[in-house]
């Protein structure tokens, strides 16, 4: 079974690379399953309704979220009624929406998704890896192929959770700090892993957005708007190829796109 995971797609650029080149990618890759991180999409702080159905339509069957899932308020009445948009799982209860999507994939096997947020450096939410444990357990038994977003500023926190989740899930992707880490690796009791899938989006930036203010922030330490950057559009993905049957991966391989 071959999945695609697209990294968090920054604004109208990361918007742009999904929809002009994602459909081709999919059928050109034989693609039975795409998801992709969207909490980035909206000028690159929240995702909308409007944009959640763009990335769904441009073929992925599940978006992910993490700390900017929220910033757009009129997320809040449309999560309960898109089970394919899901936020990580460890935010209080009564949170809008839910933390895993189970679906069936186009060659008909049966998948998870599941999005978790670290606590360090980041808001101090539930234990992430107490509510893996749970969330797993109240998934499907025939649910052998199951995808986490561990979306997470820590490396260390990544790393911690892939080996926890080792065996137990088909792979544990790392997302939040845009920037592709070169450790992709099957764990040694076949989970995949990746400390971070990257950024679509404008590379030519400071993860994402124009350098100059940021740049300038690190200098003086004054407020500044932060603004989606423009230039070399690029589509950081991983593909995995997972067992069907065990659930477990055979391959993760970093994919990179360009917008000609």
């Amino acid at each position: 079974m071959k999945i695609l995971f697209i990294g968090d797609i920054v604004g109208s650029p990361g918007r742009k690379i999904v929809h002009d080149r994602l459909a081709d990618i999919i059928t050109q890759r034989g693609i039975d399953l795409c998801i992709a991180n969207g909490e980035n999409s909206a000028s690159g702080f929240g995702i909308t309704p409007r944009l959640a159905e763009e990335i769904f339509a441009a073929g992925a069957e599940v978006i992910t979220g993490g700390n900017h899932s929220w910033d757009r308020k009129e997320i809040f009445d449309f999560l309960p009624h898109e089970p394919r948009l899901i936020r990580p799982a460890n935010f209080p209860e009564g949170t809008p929406g839910k933390g895993h999507y189970v679906g069936q994939a186009k060659n008909g096997v049966a998948y998870a998704v599941l999005n978790l947020q670290g606590r360090t450096f980041m808001a101090p939410l539930e234990d992430p890896f107490r509510t893996a444990a749970r969330e797993l357990a109240a998934l499907p038994s025939d649910v052998k192929v199951i995808v986490v977003d561990m979306h997470a500023e820590a490396t260390s926190e990544k790393q911690s959770m892939g080996w926890f989740l080792d065996g137990r899930v088909s792979a544990v992707l790392g997302t939040h700090t845009h920037v592709t880490t070169a450790d992709n690796r099957v764990l040694p009791k076949g989970t995949a892993y990746i400390t971070d899938v990257g950024m679509t989006g404008p590379h030519d930036s400071v993860i994402g957005m124009e350098k100059e203010p940021i740049v300038q922030r690190f200098l003086d330490s004054m407020p500044k708007k932060f603004v989606v950057a423009e230039n070399d559009i690029q589509m950081n993905t991983v593909q995995l190829d997972v067992d069907e049957t065990t659930g477990l991966a055979r391959s993760i391989d970093r994919v990179n796109f360009r917008l000609d």
